[in-house]
């Protein structure tokens, strides 16, 4: 179990409790705290004993930290969740029973408000070439795949985090690195699932209570576009997104990193290309 948080305040705690009364008995939790100023994992480094160990960094953001802490777990199965969610009792088992099939790279639950407010979502998908999303709302009664399955809650088997990669480490602070990660998996031939059997309560904030900077959000989703689509779909992306403030700061943050070295990386080990995954799941763009 890997527990990413940043100035979650008491919510750190209550998501916690939560999963040291429901995970298997064998089970163990590690929490990335980013840089928390709030002081909500202290706690944690005053207990002496427990399942749940403790890791500082700071601003790795969500894909490093994600990394870090899975590199610190033991088990054949790895779950990453945010540090804002409640879990009924068993959530986890159909999430596991998805992933023992092979073919499966990664299993996630549905996803609803935590006041109960906010439907069910089961599952994303991307709305247009600005690489913004949408929650499938319909409930089926077997698990579907899905174009991006939500990594609030997400169990992933251990070998297929290390033969991915797990997280694009690339990708700054936080958005869009779910969907980075969904579309390299479904390419490198992993088949991405959600449950509805299981659905855990999240909190759905307007804004992000530490900065998150504006480029960096638009570098993250011209980062998935250079790293994995075509030429022509990298053209709409860009053209979708140029006129947003800042976007020439994003261009050149992304110009600046290693995006060319990890687009060819990508191509060469792709298993499906772009168009087979827009095919896929009837996305028109």
């Amino acid at each position: 179990m890997v527990v990413i948080s940043r100035d979650e305040g008491p919510l750190l705690r209550r998501t916690l409790e939560n999963y040291e009364d429901t995970i298997p008995a064998n089970s163990d939790i590690v929490v990335v705290d980013d840089g928390s100023t709030d002081g909500s994992a202290d706690y944690l480094a005053r207990r002496r004993r427990g399942r749940v160990r403790l890791l500082r960094g700071q601003d790795l953001g969500v894909a490093r930290a994600r990394n870090l802490g899975a590199r610190s777990t033991h088990g054949g199965v790895i779950v990453f969740s945010d540090a804002h969610i409640t879990l009924p009792p068993f959530w986890w088992r159909p999430l596991v029973e998805l992933v023992e099939d092979p073919r499966v790279g990664a299993a996630a639950p549905g996803v609803a408000g935590m006041t109960g407010r906010r439907r069910p979502g089961y599952g994303l998908t991307f709305r247009g070439p600005d690489m913004d999303v949408r929650w499938f709302r319909r409930k089926h009664k077997s698990p579907v795949p899905v174009p991006i399955p939500p990594g609030c809650c997400l169990a992933m088997r251990r070998d297929v985090f290390e033969a991915t990669g797990g997280w694009d480490e690339g990708m700054l602070q936080r958005g869009n690195v779910d969907n980075e990660g969904a579309i390299r998996f479904w390419m490198l031939g992993y088949e991405l699932m959600v449950t509805a059997e299981t659905v855990v309560g999240h909190v759905f904030r307007e804004r992000s209570p530490y900065p998150v900077g504006w480029p960096h959000f638009l570098h993250n989703r011209l980062r998935t576009a250079f790293a994995h689509f075509n030429p022509v779909r990298v053209g709409r992306v860009v053209g979708a997104l140029r006129n947003f403030p800042l976007f020439g700061q994003a261009l050149l943050m992304l110009a600046q990193s290693n995006i060319m070295a990890h687009r060819r990386e990508m191509l060469a080990r792709q298993v499906h290309d772009d168009n087979w995954f827009f095919e896929r799941f009837g996305l028109k763009w």
